[in-house]
């Protein structure tokens, strides 16, 4: 992944974190991380030194709850959101397609018409 992309994902981390869990409910680190490089075909990679931090970021605003499970002998954590998170990844998930907008209408601008030139 280039540099670009890698800093847009970090600018992004919580609503792609957000938006993850509102759709699958709950899931666990590693689960989140290959979600992430499935739905983009490998171009986007997050690494977990990238999300631990803001999953507990979100667990101490209140946003997500976690809950330990065994599996094959192992303790897996997983997160979920609670109903504040799942009212912050509707509105994020609004926020981010009008930015996606309106950086397309400034990158690629409507051509500008003038009359009588």
């Amino acid at each position: 992944m280039d540099s670009a992309n890698q800093e847009f994902l970090r600018g992004t981390l919580k609503t792609i974190v957000l938006r993850l869990l509102a759709q699958q409910g709950r899931m666990y680190g590693y689960e989140i991380t290959q979600a992430v490089e499935e739905r983009t075909g490998g171009e986007l990679t997050l690494t977990f030194g990238a999300l631990y931090p803001v999953l507990h970021k979100l667990e101490e605003e209140g946003l997500l709850v976690t809950q330990s499970q065994e599996v094959e002998g192992r303790l897996r954590k997983y997160y979920r959101l609670t109903v504040k998170g799942s009212e912050i990844a509707a509105r994020k998930g609004i926020e981010f397609e009008r930015f996606t907008e309106l950086m397309r209408l400034l990158i690629h601008p409507a051509p500008t018409v003038t009359f009588g030139q």
